[in-house]
Parts: structure tokens; sequence; C-alpha cells
């Protein structure tokens, strides 16, 4: 009877081993050609602080492609163009809010169609992400912060 129960509990172990390997070799896969960052997304604010998805996020030429953590999928979740998004403001997290978010980023709160998302990135990743938005072509709307 023993035998059995230390044969699931390996099986077990084996299983969570080779999806925490999978969810390594995607997130490898993603950013093997460069120009990603650690980013959590919010579609919609919340003044409990809840919502906040893990992800991480890939520069695709004029737009911005955002993946889930906890995935194992290889297309984005979520797909933002560079010239229909407007930064609004910038902010630290609030006291609820950093629990559920990466260490030591800043919320962006932007607007994308009349809707209002919020992405959390690091103070480096939020620099690039400021001068890729500058570098759309002239005439688009901008909202400095």
């Amino acid at each position: 009877m023993i035998e059995i129960i230390l044969d699931i509990a390996g099986l077990t172990l084996a299983l969570v081993l080779v999806c925490l390997a999978g969810l390594a070799f995607r997130r490898r896969l993603l950013q093997r050609g460069g120009g990603t960052f650690d980013s959590s997304l919010r579609l919609r604010k919340q003044d409990n602080g809840k919502g906040w998805s893990l992800g991480i996020a890939r520069y695709a030429g004029d737009s911005v492609e955002w993946f889930p953590v906890f995935s194992y999928g290889f297309r984005p979740r979520r797909t933002f163009s560079r010239n229909d998004l407007i930064v609004q403001a910038r902010r630290d997290p609030a006291a609820n809010e950093a629990l559920g978010l990466y260490a030591d980023h800043v919320v962006v709160e932007c607007e994308q169609a009349g809707r209002t998302i919020e992405l959390a990135m690091a103070e480096d990743a939020l620099t690039g992400f400021l001068v890729w938005l500058e570098a759309a072509p002239p005439g688009r709307r901008h909202a400095p912060l």
C-alpha cells in the first residue's frame, strides 16, 4: 500500500516539475528575440487592488504584445497598438496592490479606444516604453506624463 502511495506521490511530483519546466521553456522562447519586459496588466480599475495579472510584454513593431506568465500559449493575450495607446498618468502602486505585482514596479494608466487599462512595470522598462511611444510617426496623439 505504501509503495502505491509513494508511486502516486512520485508521479505527482514529476508532473509538477514537467509543468514548471514547460512554463520556464515558454518564457525563454518568448524572450528569445529580445524586447521583452516583466509587466502586469489590469483591464478594470478596482479600489481593492485586485484584478492584476502577472505577465511578459514584448515589443512587436508598432504594438506591444502581452502574455500571461501562467499560460502555455504562444499567442499574446492582449495586443496594444502604439497608435491608439495614450499614457494618462504614472503612480506608485497602493499598498494593497503591491502584494500582487512584481517588486519595485510602477503603475502606468493608459487609455486605448476610450478604455482605461493599467500596466505595471519596472522603472527602466517604463523608460523604454515611453521612448517607444515617442518614436511613433508624427501626428500621433500623445499625452505626456
